[in-house]
């Protein structure tokens, strides 16, 4: 892997773009799958940050939250373009979505694998799902969760966390970062047992979603947004679509 490459595909030219089709195919699929026996189904990241626009503006709430979305996305796209000048290239996409699949069938030997070391049991083949949705429901749920799910527990959770540990607390760059990234993971794996469609608690997953957590924060750090997105759609799809 090239240096040239490496640094491309974390600017927002190549990594928001690339993340963008799983925001389009989970706002396809979310439109096309039918109502579960609790509504309308959608990601649970995607949901918690809908509220905030519901909130403040009503039924224009989930308009407001895309469009900001968004343009907020194609902004960062353009100022990069700008610094950057030049045509995309096809070639450091590819190269993007050959890492991402990569990294998400490593995903689960390495998370597991540590899970196991950490608590003695051999890792799970599945971490078993709470109530039954179909297969469409189940792909668009994956999708949303690399798109929602790393924009809520990374870009705004983790990056809050660090803020305020510094700010309020005063602490180091590093311990506040480290903090953050922990307390994130907590809070990222807790989330997945909350709501109608939430897991049944067990240690074993919670274990495995904490460290997962820190995987994606590390990966999110080190590879951008859309590596990090599509890695953790990609293994959900892996796992879940059967």
């Amino acid at each position: 892997m090239t240096r040239a490459y490496w640094e491309a595909s974390r600017a927002p030219r190549y990594s928001l773009l690339f993340a963008l089709p799983l925001l389009v195919f989970y706002q396809v699929l979310a439109a096309a799958v039918p109502p579960g026996p609790h509504g309308g189904v959608r990601n649970g990241a995607d949901v918690l940050l809908q509220a905030v626009f519901i909130w403040l503006a009503g039924s224009w709430g989930p308009r407001i939250f895309m469009a900001c979305l968004i343009g907020a996305g194609l902004w960062l796209v353009a100022r990069d373009l700008r610094v950057n000048p030049g045509r995309l290239r096809v070639t450091v996409f590819g190269l993007m979505l050959a890492e991402a699949v990569g990294l998400a069938l490593a995903f689960g030997v390495v998370v597991g694998g540590l899970t196991a070391a950490l608590l003695g049991e051999p890792p799970p083949l599945a971490i078993p799902a709470g109530a039954p949705l179909g297969r469409g429901t189940v792909l668009m749920l994956s999708l949303g969760a690399g798109i929602y799910e790393e924009l809520l527990f990374r870009v705004v959770l983790v990056s809050l966390f660090a803020w305020a540990a510094r700010r309020v607390f005063g602490w180091r760059p590093l311990t506040a970062g480290t903090t953050a990234t922990l307390a994130g993971a907590l809070v990222f794996s807790a989330f997945h047992y909350i709501g109608p469609y939430g897991d049944a608690w067990e240690l074993y997953s919670f274990v495995f979603r904490t460290i997962a957590g820190v995987f994606f924060s590390a990966l999110y750090l080190t590879r951008g947004f859309g590596i990090t997105a599509w890695t953790h759609a990609l293994y959900d799809v892996f796992l879940l679509v059967r």
